[in-house]
């Protein structure tokens, strides 16, 4: 017995360029880049954290970059499976980025806050636009880092308690 599958996004009749895949890879792209961003944000943050909050701060951080470092690197290969290119927009990876500033441990917790929490809104919006376009494996994809930056905005707001 022959089972034969067929999928059809990668169905030979299916068009080159799906305007639906055109909208989740524009969706993908702006993840990438605001995850770039808040990769150097928390860096930064890991680097230069002071105070009693030194050792948490520092640990927490490390764990933080760590995991959306490689994130990124799934973000940019689901664009490329997509057929796009993938690519960030550096002007908004360092838009309101201050390497200059010398930012209190809780000025660095509430600023990383509001980072997670963007980026937690916007990876929900994907879900919507990868569930509308009938695209479950990026649908997954930005479930899964919605979930991550819940949890560290979770703990980030504790930290700030």
């Amino acid at each position: 017995m022959t089972i034969t599958m067929k999928h059809s996004r990668h169905s030979e009749d299916a068009k080159a360029v799906n305007p639906d895949v055109m909208a989740v890879a524009d969706a993908l792209a702006n993840v990438l880049t605001d995850t770039y961003r808040l990769v150097l944000k928390t860096h930064a943050c890991h680097w230069n954290v002071v105070g009693p909050m030194f050792y948490p701060m520092h640990q927490m951080t490390e764990e933080h970059y760590t995991d959306m470092f490689a994130a990124a690197d799934v973000v940019a290969e689901r664009i490329r499976a997509l057929g796009r290119r993938a690519s960030v927009k550096p002007v908004r990876m360092i838009d309101g980025l201050d390497p200059d500033a010398d930012l209190t441990a809780d000025e660095m917790v509430r600023g990383l806050l509001s980072d997670h929490e963007t980026l937690s809104q916007r990876l929900y919006a994907l879900v919507e636009i990868a569930e509308i376009s009938g695209d479950p494996v990026t649908a997954d994809l930005a479930t899964e880092r919605a979930a991550f930056h819940d949890k560290a905005a979770w703990m980030l707001r504790a930290t700030a308690a």
